[in-house]
């Protein structure tokens, strides 16, 4: 029993560090592509209409939720075992009506 819950732990921890691998790759991403933009609204534009600023909002916003689920920021609104809490109430209503079945 001990190892099937340590080789879960390892799972949830590798599959953690590939979310949060991926949100600093995406945040890269970003950094280069919006300077991009940026650099060609000023060439174009020569900042009379800020219009990079729109994708930037955008971006920036998945890029809010992809940072919230890598670093499980989820937790400091529904607390911090609240999904191992639901599962085993999931798991108890599913035994209860089993038993009538």
């Amino acid at each position: 029993m001990d190892f099937l819950a340590n080789d879960t732990k390892y799972l949830r921890a590798k599959e953690r560090v590939a979310q949060v691998r991926k949100f600093y790759s995406s945040l890269l991403s970003y950094a280069v592509f919006i300077s991009f933009l940026a650099g060609l609204n000023y060439y174009i534009d020569q900042w009379d209409h800020p219009w990079f600023l729109w994708a930037a909002f955008g971006w920036g916003i998945g890029l809010l939720f992809q940072a919230a689920k890598a670093f499980s920021l989820e937790s400091l609104f529904l607390g911090r075992d609240w999904e191992a809490r639901k599962i085993k109430q999931f798991m108890n209503e599913e035994d209860r009506t089993e038993k009538w079945d």
